[in-house]
């Protein structure tokens, strides 16, 4: 089974100002990536706001994202409370050819144990039997928080395309856990780390590949980082990440996923608006936002296209 490698973005839905999803955008926003060096693309997570939108919504996206995907890996995000909107969505993905699939745990109805959360995510796994499937760990947006080596071993038994977690948390040491996690006649867990400012400590620990939505804006620095730290480099490595820290604490100061999705704006790739209910930046609210990030000096080390 293939796994994750490298840097992808999760994604940004883009959407016109009346709130319906701007097709079009993906063509810009996957040759961006691309052309920034960049694995990947992680459509319709939460930085994509995948439950703001219809199943018919998250179909179109994904068709789209194939399309354009160029040399692009897509990792589908089929998560919902519904079990059976989950299996649409998975067997679609593996219809039209995505490389994998991910979902988080339901978050209305939550699982009351590890057993039925594991029963849920095997569903959702046999319905794209011939796709790797990462379950979304991210307890800050799910309340969800059964340890993950835990998940994962009780997964491993039910799950045959079981490849790994989207691990969104800092939590490093339970991330460690699940990096040297054992499983009878499997390989190794793929952990794809899942949050931005401790990709480097990610990376040191044994994480294979990273997705995040600052990569969609900041991936010239973020592959200017690795390579050092690839190279040995250590004290560049570290500087790139505290820089790299900074100006993620600024956006998210700004507003976070709505002030990240404005950033593109920033860049040359107007997003739109956010879906309610998240409520989109006011036009002095992003000038404040441009002018901190200019001072941090933004614009110098992050707009500009990087090295493959």
């Amino acid at each position: 089974m293939s796994r994750l490698t490298g840097i992808l973005a999760a994604t940004y839905t883009a959407m016109h100002q009346d709130g319906s999803v701007n097709l079009d955008m993906i063509d810009h926003q996957a040759h961006s990536l691309e052309r920034n060096g960049l694995a990947g693309a992680f459509i319709c997570g939460t930085t994509g706001e995948g439950v703001s939108l219809s199943t018919a919504e998250r179909l179109k996206v994904a068709e789209r994202w194939m399309a354009a995907r160029g040399n692009l890996v897509v990792v589908v995000h089929v998560g919902h409370n519904s079990l059976e909107e989950c299996k649409v969505l998975a067997a679609h993905a593996q219809k039209i050819g995505a490389d994998a699939i991910a979902a988080i745990s339901p978050t209305y109805l939550k699982p009351p144990r590890i057993e039925e959360l594991v029963a849920f995510c095997a569903q959702v796994a046999a319905a794209a039997p011939d796709l790797p499937f990462y379950y979304y760990h991210i307890p800050s947006m799910t309340g969800v928080r059964f340890p993950v080596v835990e998940l994962m071993r009780a997964a491993a038994q039910h799950i045959p395309n079981l490849a790994g977690a989207k691990f969104s948390d800092d939590n490093l040491t339970e991330l460690e856990g699940c990096v040297n996690l054992t499983l009878p006649g499997r390989q190794s867990l793929n952990m794809v780390m899942g949050h931005d400012e401790q990709l480097l400590s990610a990376l040191r620990i044994g994480a294979q590949a990273a997705v995040g939505s600052t990569y969609n804006w900041m991936a010239p620095l973020y592959v200017r980082m690795v390579r050092a730290w690839r190279a040995g480099d250590q004290t560049a490595a570290n500087a790139l990440q505290a820089q790299a820290g900074q100006i993620a604490g600024i956006v998210n100061r700004h507003g976070g996923l709505v002030a990240g999705k404005s950033v593109m704006s920033l860049i040359g790739l107007d997003c739109g608006p956010a879906r309610l209910p998240l409520r989109s930046l006011t036009v002095q609210e992003l000038a404040a936002l441009r002018t901190e990030l200019q001072q941090a000096g933004f614009f110098d080390v992050c707009s500009s296209d990087g090295e493959g």
